[in-house]
């Protein structure tokens, strides 16, 4: 789909009342900027970040809900069902406590 045919459905789910003005703005700028900036699937990935707010232990299923949009008790479902399926689960949370760096470390940098 082009980004001429996108913007033309969230004009008219605006017009018939599924958006209100502050989702379609908001749907329109995140359409435009992921246009503008083609990202590598690396580049996206810098994006991922421990939540210092939403955590439990480590902060990493805060960070993965919002990097990915999900509700964070489902990522904490999916790492208990991992544990309890052989433990792979822990061993992927640890390293991703251990190499994801916390969202405060992303306003301190220069």
């Amino acid at each position: 789909m082009t980004l001429a045919e996108e913007l033309t459905k969230l004009e008219e789910m605006h017009r018939r009342g599924g958006l209100t003005d502050s989702e379609f703005a908001q749907a329109k700028a995140r359409l435009l900027q992921s246009t503008m900036a083609p990202t590598s699937k690396l580049t996206a990935l810098n994006g991922l970040c421990r939540s210092t707010s939403d955590r439990w232990i480590g902060g990493v299923c805060g960070g993965l809900a919002a990097f990915t949009g999900m509700d964070s008790w489902l990522w904490r479902l999916l790492f208990a069902l991992t544990l309890m399926a052989g433990g792979i689960g822990f061993v992927i949370y640890v390293l991703l406590w251990i190499f994801v760096p916390p969202d405060t470390d992303l306003h301190t940098l220069p």
